[in-house]
């Protein structure tokens, strides 16, 4: 499908069930082949990343099958062979077949992952967790070695990165000895791939926090699991129909996936009733959002679970476009995220990008200097944009989007020559204050 053609102007109404996450079943597949027996996973979501990581392990000799919402995948005869490079393109979590193969056959060579375009994506963590285990890594070449068993390791990660935190899991299950994670993150999803594992004989202690603990096992088996519902999935549902002025109700959530969520509803004025199994936001409510304490800017951050997911930050965006009031949106983790506010704005968001202490000028007139103060503290990483301001409901309209693209990219351009000769210009006023000085001086 090239394109979705939506007609808009309706709200959201009815019962849904939540499919399964993809970012819980992408690492499973590649955990499958952990063992040589069958692993049979169900409430797989179908959607194209799992596609091409089904076809990745089938690739490498893993025997595949699909029946609706049920896969199952048998590693017994798997090939040393590279993971076809077309393929690790399309999908980031391509690389965690590194710690089967490396179990499995001693080495892993493939070619660098791709993924989506929100922002740079680290390997380094992967590269240190599998270094601390004993693998031999060869970063040019993208090939992995383990000569011996892996041994068991202390390892702290200076990120908690969702994928490494997989990776090293996996790779841990089987290695020698006791490794501790510290600073591992505890995403429902990554919560999920420990049970899988736990399900298939792993030793892993410390679920839901931030500090694991896996024992090392001879041998995993085969097992069957069902996958955890998608709290990024719900979550955008949620904020359509809050946008919308409609209602729905979601089944299969896991309560527990909601809280932080909740919370920023709630600062939409958006009232939800969480219940153990299902969630239900009730119709006719009106977005608007609720100042902070003294009349200040409330603001949207994101961050690390249990903090509100970098995942939400887009439909959040969308949500405040048909909220009253004014609220501050610091993108923390991608530094390419806002660049999807462009076609918003577009559409007739009243929407602002900002960097520095921009973003304070434009809200000077809320009066609210803790907002001001709140956002030099986030300085601009990389030279790109990370929050935005919001202001009342913009009714969106449609718009030709077929050469949005390139009016993104010829506006980064403009920025970027626009910042350049204001740095030009401000070296160029710095330089002539210091030769008036010297001048004076003499």
């Amino acid at each position: 499908m090239s394109r979705f053609v939506i007609h808009g102007g309706r709200p959201l109404q009815g019962e849904i069930r939540a499919s399964g996450s993809k970012n819980a079943v992408l690492p499973m597949i590649a955990a499958a082949l952990l063992t040589e027996e069958e692993v049979v996973l169900e409430n797989v979501p179908s959607i194209r990343d799992v596609d091409v990581m089904l076809e990745i392990a089938g690739q490498i000799g893993a025997e595949v099958s699909r029946l609706d919402d049920r896969v199952t995948i048998k590693g017994a005869n798997l090939t040393d062979a590279p993971l076809p490079a077309e393929l690790c393109e399309k999908v980031r979590t391509s690389v965690l077949f590194v710690a089967p193969l490396l179990h499995r056959l001693g080495r892993a060579k493939l070619h660098p992952p791709g993924g989506d375009g929100i922002g740079r994506r680290r390997l380094d963590t992967h590269f240190y967790g599998l270094r601390q285990l004993g693998v031999t890594v060869d970063e040019v070449e993208f090939e992995f070695t383990a000569q011996e068993r892996m041994e068991g390791a202390l390892i702290f990660f200076d990120e908690a990165s969702v994928t490494a935190t997989e990776h090293i899991l996996m790779a841990a299950s089987l290695a020698k000895g006791t490794t501790t994670i510290l600073n591992a993150a505890s995403e429902p999803h990554v919560m999920d791939l420990a049970l899988l594992l736990i399900g298939m004989g792993a030793d892993i202690e410390g679920l839901y926090t931030n500090t694991l603990r896996v024992t090392g096992v001879e041998r995993l088996h085969g097992a069957t699991h069902r996958v955890v519902s998608d709290h990024i999935e719900v979550g955008s549902y949620l904020a359509l129909a809050a946008a919308t002025g409609g209602g729905i109700t979601i089944h299969d959530t896991v309560r527990g996936h909601y809280w932080m969520m909740n919370r920023v509803f709630e600062r939409f004025g958006i009232e939800l009733d969480i219940k153990s199994d299902r969630i239900v936001l009730p119709a006719g409510q009106t977005p608007k959002i609720q100042p902070d304490a003294g009349g200040a800017v409330p603001s949207v951050d994101d961050g690390p679970w249990p903090q509100f997911p970098t995942d939400m930050m887009s439909p959040f965006l969308v949500l405040a476009t048909q909220s009253e009031g004014t609220i501050l949106f610091f993108e923390k983790m991608f530094e390419g995220r806002m660049y999807f506010v462009d076609p918003l704005i577009q559409m007739g968001a009243n929407a602002i990008i900002t960097t520095g202490t921009v973003a304070g000028r434009n809200i000077e007139d809320d009066g609210s200097s803790r907002s001001n103060r709140t956002q030099s503290r986030y300085p601009r990483r990389h030279g790109h944009d990370h929050r935005g301001t919001l202001r009342d409901p913009s009714p969106l309209r449609c718009t030709k989007c077929r050469d949005s693209g390139s009016r993104i990219r010829t506006r980064r351009r403009k920025v970027a020559g626009s910042r350049r000769r204001h740095r030009a210009r401000s070296r160029l006023n710095t330089r002539s204050r210091s030769l008036g000085k010297s001048l004076r001086v003499a």
